[in-house]
C-alpha cells in the first residue's frame, strides 16, 4: 500500500469515528438516553369533590425515544415525582417494567385528563424475555407513571381527573 493510500485510508478512519462519537452522544439520536426531559407539575383532582389529591412534579417523555425508555435508566422516584408520557394520539397502549429498579402505579389518561385506569406494576423476575414481560395494557393519549403505592396512598381512583399546570 502506498503512502498516498494510507494516508487517505487514515483520514477516512478519523472522519467515520469522531462522526460516530458524535452521533452516539446526541441525546436526541439516543433510543436509552435520559437528557433534555422537560418537566411539567400535574394536579390529580377527585372527580366527586374537586378536591386535589396529588400534585405531581413529572418528567415529559413526549417523544418515541423517551417513552420507550420511561423510567428505565432512574433509580427511584421521591414521593410526589413522576414521568407523564404523551402520546401523539389516544388509543390503546400497553407498558412493560423493562430495565426496572422499582416498581409502579401505572396510570392511564384520556386526552380530555379522566384517569381510566390504574396498575400497581411489579418488577418482573429477572432475565424475563421481552416477549414474556407483564404487559399493563389501557386507554388514553397520556401515562402517567409514580411511585408503587402512590394512587393508593393518595385515594387516586379512575375517574378523578389529571390536570397540567
Amino acid at each position: 500500500m502506498t503512502s498516498r493510500a494510507r494516508t487517505a485510508l487514515l483520514v477516512v478512519a478519523v472522519v467515520v469515528a469522531v462522526a460516530s462519537i458524535a452521533y452516539l452522544t446526541n441525546p436526541a439520536v439516543v433510543p436509552g438516553s435520559t437528557d433534555g426531559y422537560e418537566r411539567t407539575t400535574l394536579t390529580v383532582v377527585d372527580d366527586e369533590t374537586d378536591e386535589t389529591l396529588a400534585t405531581v412534579d413529572a418528567r415529559v417523555a413526549d417523544t418515541r425515544a423517551k417513552r420507550f425508555t420511561g423510567l428505565s435508566d432512574t433509580e427511584s422516584l421521591a414521593e410526589n415525582e413522576g414521568m407523564w408520557f404523551v402520546h401523539d394520539s389516544p388509543g390503546t397502549y400497553a407498558y412493560v417494567m423493562r430495565d426496572m429498579d422499582f416498581p409502579l402505579d401505572i396510570v392511564f389518561v384520556a386526552e380530555n385528563g379522566t384517569i381510566t385506569r390504574i396498575h400497581h406494576a411489579e418488577l418482573d423476575p429477572e432475565g424475563t424475555s421481552e416477549s414474556d414481560r407483564t404487559r399493563y395494557r389501557g386507554t388514553g393519549k397520556y401515562v402517567l407513571e409514580l411511585p408503587y403505592g402512590y394512587t393508593n396512598e393518595t385515594g387516586i381512583e379512575s375517574g378523578d381527573r389529571v390536570e397540567v399546570e
